[in-house]
């Protein structure tokens, strides 16, 4: 199969994708009683979604099957009581308009079946988030260089677009800051405030949420460092601290969030490479541990995993290891409901590798296993 890398497949969606009254069946129900869990991967190919299922037992996965006729998916949330799923399509063009798409999928024992698709703010949609509550929905694009929020009823119907910005911003990175590129969508611990990662204007937006309405009002910013490319943001349990990791020079940013004006300020700025390195980098995501003693980076350019340490109450980090992420090109990774295991979408080794994880410690096997997935983008239990 040839490989098909993130933004060089021909990038057209079709209305026509949502005429399917349901998808195709998966397989029976997972027994609770068993442990086994239903995992969908973001696949950035036409195949749009996959499907596998999980024994955290052993750490295997089943082989991957089809389940979304929607092209091009590059991240995956649910919703809080799991009855929605919902996916960005990085396209450049989404109902017959010049953007990307955000589409709905009703979740129902264990199978998907469309249930609603909204043209977002802009071209290559690459990132969706949901709020606290559940009611509002964000979307980030990437070629844009836009957001747009929607409401999410009671019932659960998804709304058109209710507010959306257009980004001007550049940075001096004249490879990949020629514009403003929203990355990433991000809601405060307390559901007051959103966040918008600008990769491409070395910013992160700041907005007042209401959560009612879905509108979001302009409150402030963070500003990186020049060509640092702020990609992902994401709280730790302490209710304080925010890692914001920039993928252009592979370091992370430790903020301290102000919760009276939502707010972040630099606390440290810690680099993920070594003295002298001159290789290829490109740092992308976060995993933090539920207890947030553990805090993990990935580097795609290195294709590494970062082990860190975390003080429960400053948010510090020390470093504590780095591991070998299995194949090329680290997307995105989780660590497995149990946190025993950790799982790497390995994008461009089209595989998905599964690693052993000592709770005490933090650290992960030194070999792990792989099952094959077409540019897997995220991972969702």
């Amino acid at each position: 199969m040839e490989k098909l890398t993130r933004r060089n497949f021909l990038k057209t969606a079709s209305a026509a994708a949502m005429a399917t009254a349901a998808l195709p069946a998966l397989a029976a129900p997972l027994s609770a009683a068993s442990g086994r869990r239903r995992v969908f991967i973001a696949s950035n190919t036409p195949s749009g979604i996959l499907a596998s299922d999980w024994n955290p037992a052993t750490g295997e996965l089943s082989p991957v099957w089809t389940v979304s006729g929607f092209h091009n998916i590059d991240w995956i949330t649910f919703s809080p009581e799991r009855k929605y799923l919902y996916a960005a399509g990085e396209v450049d063009d989404f109902q017959n308009k010049p953007t990307g798409g955000v589409i709905q999928f009703r979740v129902e024992n264990g199978e998907l079946h469309p249930a609603a698709a909204q043209n977002s703010a802009g071209k290559g949609t690459c990132h969706v988030a949901l709020d606290h509550t559940g009611r509002v929905l964000l979307s980030a694009d990437y070629g844009g260089g836009s957001a747009a929020s929607f409401l999410v009823s009671p019932s659960g119907k998804l709304s058109r677009a209710v507010w959306s910005e257009h980004y001007t911003g550049h940075g001096p990175n004249n490879d990949r800051q020629q514009s403003a590129h929203a990355h990433f969508a991000s809601f405060s611990p307390d559901n007051r405030f959103a966040y918008i990662n600008d990769l491409g204007g070395d910013c992160i937006h700041i907005y007042r949420l209401d959560a009612a309405t879905a509108v979001l009002t302009p409150a402030g910013s963070y500003h990186a460092g020049p060509g640092a490319g702020p990609r992902t943001l994401r709280f730790h349990p302490n209710g304080h601290t925010a890692y914001s990791i920039n993928e252009l020079d592979s370091t992370v940013d430790v903020l301290e969030w102000r919760r009276g004006d939502g707010g972040l300020a630099l606390i440290a700025r810690i680099e993920l490479l070594p003295a002298g390195y001159t290789g290829d980098t490109h740092a992308c995501d976060t995993v933090i541990t539920r207890d947030g003693k553990f805090v993990y980076f990935a580097n795609r350019g290195n294709n590494s995993i970062y082990l860190f340490h975390a003080d429960g109450k400053t948010g510090s980090l020390t470093a504590a290891g780095r591991f070998d992420c299995g194949g090329k090109t680290p997307r995105n990774f989780v660590l497995d409901p149990t946190e025993r295991w950790m799982l790497v979408a390995n994008q461009d080794s089209n595989w998905i590798s599964v690693f052993a994880r000592n709770p005490e410690s933090g650290e992960l096997v030194k070999e792990g296993k792989s099952v094959a997935a077409a540019t897997p983008m995220c991972i969702l239990f």
